[in-house]
Order: C-alpha cells, then sequence, then structure tokens
C-alpha cells in the first residue's frame, strides 16, 4: 500500500473514531440533561428503646425543566408510628423537595390518614441520607402530632435527629444543583 492511501485510510479511521466519540458525548450530554433535578426516595424504620414501630417512606422528585421551582416538586410519602397495637398512619402528597448534599427537605399535604384531624395537614420532613446510618427530623417534633402543626410553609421541617433502626436505613437523595 502507498503512503497516500495509507494517509487516506488512516484519515478516515481517525475521522470516523472522533465522529463516533462525538456522538457518545453528545448522547452523555443529553441523557445527563434528563436527569431529575432532585429526589427522595426509600424506607426506613426509626429506633426507638421503647418499642415503638414508626416508619418513613419517599418517593419524591423534582424534574429537570422545573429545576428552578423545588415547589413543583412531585410524588408521596407516608409515615406511621404504633406502639403497643396504638396508633395512626398518613399518606402526603408531595408540594416541595429541597435537597443539598445528602440532606433532602420534603414537605406535602396529608391527603389520608387514621389520626383525626391531620387530613388537610402541610408536614415537612428532614432525611440525612448516610448509608445504612440514616437520620430523620420532622416538623411535628415540637409539637408532638401533625394535627397541631398551623400554618406550616412548604419546605420546613426540623433537624434530622432521629436515628433509622439499624439495617433498615435505605434513603436516597439527589442533590439539587440550580442555576445560581
Amino acid at each position: 500500500m502507498n503512503r497516500r492511501t495509507r494517509t487516506a485510510l488512516l484519515g478516515s479511521a481517525l475521522l470516523l473514531t472522533v465522529a463516533a466519540a462525538a456522538g457518545s458525548a453528545g448522547a452523555s450530554v443529553s441523557g445527563e440533561s434528563k436527569r431529575e433535578a432532585a429526589a427522595l426516595t426509600g424506607r426506613a424504620k426509626l429506633y426507638r428503646s421503647a418499642g415503638d414501630d414508626i416508619t418513613f417512606s419517599f418517593d419524591a422528585h423534582l424534574a429537570a425543566q422545573d429545576t428552578a421551582d423545588p415547589m413543583k416538586a412531585t410524588g408521596t410519602f407516608e409515615f406511621s408510628h404504633y406502639l403497643n397495637g396504638k396508633g395512626a398512619r398518613a399518606k402526603a402528597k408531595v408540594d416541595c423537595l429541597l435537597t443539598g448534599g445528602k440532606v433532602a427537605v420534603v414537605s406535602g399535604v396529608i391527603t389520608s390518614s387514621d389520626l383525626p384531624g391531620a387530613k388537610g395537614k402541610r408536614v415537612g420532613i428532614t432525611v440525612h441520607d448516610l448509608g445504612h446510618r440514616d437520620r430523620l427530623g420532622y416538623s411535628w417534633a415540637s409539637t408532638g402530632t401533625p394535627v397541631a402543626t398551623e400554618d406550616l410553609p412548604k419546605c420546613v421541617s426540623a433537624a434530622p435527629f432521629e436515628k433509622v433502626r439499624k439495617g433498615t436505613g435505605d434513603f436516597s437523595v439527589t442533590p439539587w444543583q440550580p442555576d445560581l
């Protein structure tokens, strides 16, 4: 093969390699642009020395196109608290989600509950995703019940002061990265 032919083949191969790499990089970039702006998912039971059965679960998401407005978050979260067969559960529709690093604050309005007076109340929950040592806090920490909370703004909660029961924490937080 003469030098001119080899140069042409090598140039063509190089162009094809560059074009293929650019195409896959473009696919990667467009794939990344579809990444959620923020998310909080998972389920865990809280640790209480008295043996309370307290469970929290989350399926909260902020779409990429809504990055600038955390109040466009969607999804649900649920929580329950039982001790000696007595207690209550609640399900809420997400109305705000803010995340930073491994910490998330989600709020929502209770859509169903067997706790009298809870339906229609806004509650907020904070999660710190620490692997299997996750922590959690909730807006009614100072009042003792979601029913006693009045006029809670969106995305407001307490510091994550509760520990999850060993082996139950699987919360996952996708950090919010707004354009500032």
